[in-house]
């Protein structure tokens, strides 16, 4: 895996999360949206689980996947942010953490240092590389 591969599946596992959180909110609407009905007819136990049921399942488990990649998250971001601070540049350091760590976009990167676009991009490219000889790829 590059650097940059690994770098990047910290903004992975945030997407991840923040769609399983649209998930949990979709199913929460779905079972508060249930409705009862009452009948003097005898129920079939045959019968599958309720709707709310199967949603405050899906909820529970998507709820415990969450936590699980928040977990892997937080120990990822922990590893990123150890790599980054072996490197000697303050300004190399900085864009790594906000594109990496913050999720930042470029612009909001530029506009932050006070630098064009061009040379933030190659003051990335040139922090990559620098970076790259403080990572061990793993196997």
């Amino acid at each position: 895996m590059k650097i940059k591969e690994y770098l990047m599946q910290a903004y992975r596992i945030d997407q991840r999360i923040n769609s399983k959180l649209e998930q949990i909110g979709a199913l929460h609407d779905l079972a508060t949206k249930a409705t009862v009905t009452f009948s003097d007819m005898p129920r079939n136990p045959n019968k599958g689980k309720s709707k709310i049921e199967d949603a405050i399942i899906k909820i529970m488990e998507l709820e415990d996947e969450i936590n699980h990649d928040i977990d892997k998250l937080v120990d990822l971001k922990a590893d990123i942010t150890h790599l980054i601070k072996m490197m000697d540049s303050h300004e190399h350091q900085i864009i790594l953490e906000q594109r990496y760590l913050c999720f930042k976009s470029w612009e909001q990167i530029a506009v932050d240092m006070g630098y064009s676009m061009q040379h933030t991009f190659r003051l990335h490219d040139k922090a990559l590389r620098e970076l790259s000889k403080f990572y061990k790829v793993e196997s």
